[in-house]
């Protein structure tokens, strides 16, 4: 019998989509309109895409997982244009094998709705699950590698019809350096696929239920905003978390260097936190959050930025000064708070001089 999905991502649910793996994001994957009106174009010109649960995968189904590598920052000047389904296709041509359905590799921003693009032209469903549960700045940063499935080969392609197959790397933190070696070469926007996973490899390693979970955030968002209650609350009634802060941005430094968006933003407190501030690190997602100067959050719990006033996500491409943003923190997926996920990417992976504490919901 052929799966019937779980339901239909149509144009009419992009927004919802793009607004809450904009909030998921924690910053990063890419700005999540530009990602949308991308994805509207596609299931305009070829029809809705069906999204499966990992647990309707055929056994013998075989799962490309596709996304966006490059600088948020350079992604809002140079959009992407059909580099996923270059990708895709150069990755079944090398491996002889052809996609029954494609995965998002991380729940955030634009690259989430990334494999709707090419899964829209080539007919193929969606997974409803991601590799990440959140957004993070490096190939490597999936719960698919992490618990064993094989990072290479994978296929990086531009918009210009440009691809290359990067066949093994003794690591996946090598992948991720000859890939981000790549993607500068090519004007820091590209897209990748990687080579297809079992149904089981699917179950057993992703994050699942994301995009069902973007969705529905968005739909919070929006019914909050038709109705005039809080979007804030209706976010966190949704996912549950808690607010860390809540305030106006009042210095920013961000720089593009070496494939990524660095920096920090600082906030000055307002109502409940006056008096304080909030300083976050970020590369391309945020990192760690310290309320006057002590740390109360780090990867990989999620930190995002959102409008006070709408629910708005607010990525980092996209903060600036004057902005009055509310800054939200949600419990990490389980799979990245054991051992194995800690060490890909917890604080001290980034560089930082201290251990993983759990957010306290």
């Amino acid at each position: 019998m052929e799966p019937t999905g779980l339901w239909q991502a149509t144009t009419g649910v992009l927004e919802s989509i793009a607004t809450g793996a904009g909030i998921l994001g924690t910053g990063g994957g890419g700005n999540p309109y530009i990602g949308q009106l991308r994805a509207r174009q596609a299931i305009e010109k070829h029809g809705p895409v069906t999204v499966l649960s990992p647990e309707e995968l055929p056994d013998d189904a075989r799962v490309i997982c596709v996304g966006g590598i490059g600088a948020p920052t350079v992604g809002i000047e140079k959009v992407r244009d059909l580099q996923s389904l270059y990708a895709l296709r150069a990755i079944e041509d090398y491996t002889g094998e052809r996609a029954t359905a494609l995965i998002s590799n991380e729940i955030g921003g634009s690259n989430s709705v990334e494999p709707l693009i090419p899964a829209a032209i080539a007919g193929l469903p969606v997974v409803d699950a991601d590799g990440m549960g959140r957004a993070f700045p490096e190939f490597q940063m999936k719960t698919f590698f992490v618990y064993g499935v094989p990072c290479c080969p994978m296929a990086i392609a531009d918009e210009k019809g440009n691809s290359i197959i990067i066949r093994e790397t003794v690591t996946p933190e090598w992948a991720e350096r000859l890939a981000r070696a790549a993607t500068i070469q090519m004007g820091c926007v590209a897209c990748y696929a990687v080579a297809p996973m079992t149904a089981e490899q699917v179950r057993r390693t992703a994050v699942p239920n994301t995009l069902s979970l973007a969705r529905d955030l968005g739909d919070a968002v929006q019914h909050a905003r038709d109705t005039g209650t809080d979007p804030l609350e209706a976010i966190l009634s949704t996912c549950p978390g808690r607010i860390l802060f809540t305030g106006k941005v009042v210095d920013l430094d961000r720089r593009t260097t070496a494939g990524f968006a660095r920096g920090a933003v600082a906030i000055d407190g307002l109502d409940a936190f006056n008096g304080s501030r909030m300083d976050i690190d970020f590369q391309n997602e945020n990192l760690i959050a310290r309320l006057d100067g002590e740390i109360v959050c780090t990867v990989p719990d999620l930190i995002c930025a959102v409008s006070t006033d709408t629910g708005e996500p607010v990525t980092t491409e996209l903060m600036r000064y004057g902005l009055r943003v509310t800054i939200l923190a949600f419990p990490a997926p389980a799979l990245w708070t054991t051992p194995e996920g800690l060490a890909a990417s917890g604080p001290r992976h980034f560089g930082y001089d201290t251990d993983y504490r759990p957010l306290q919901v």
